[in-house]
């Protein structure tokens, strides 16, 4: 599967940004789907993740209650929905997938197979 994610851009604190990611070759549904971020000089961090056919979620502290995970079957695409947005979410965000994914590995970047090529989310104070 090919991912493609779309829809950062600069925001002010506050603000908010919904973020897709476009999935090619087959359906989204047959993976478990992440959302990571790295801001610049520090790792790879979790976002979110989801198990489509156990329909278990998973987010990070940081962003529950602000971030929402949501799909659109029809157009195989996977959105991020950031609300009240922080100066420290700025990073890029990349989408992954995977596949047999148990929901204690949901946080690990070492458990996709398959990555997007990030968009970037700058956030102002």
């Amino acid at each position: 599967v090919q991912l493609q994610a779309s829809g950062g851009g600069l925001v002010q604190a506050g603000g908010s940004l919904r973020l897709s990611c476009v999935a090619s070759g087959r359906p989204l549904s047959d993976y478990a789907t992440g959302w990571f971020r790295q801001a610049p000089g520090k790792e790879r961090e979790f976002v979110v993740g989801i198990r489509w056919s156990a329909g278990s979620t998973r987010y990070a502290d940081s962003v529950k209650g602000r971030f929402t995970i949501s799909r659109d079957r029809g157009k195989n695409t996977v959105y991020l929905q950031m609300n009240s947005l922080k100066p420290e979410d700025t990073a890029m965000y990349f989408c992954a997938a995977g596949s047999r994914i148990i929901f204690s590995s949901l946080g690990f970047p070492e458990s996709y197979d398959y990555w997007g090529q990030g968009t970037e989310v700058t956030v102002s104070s």
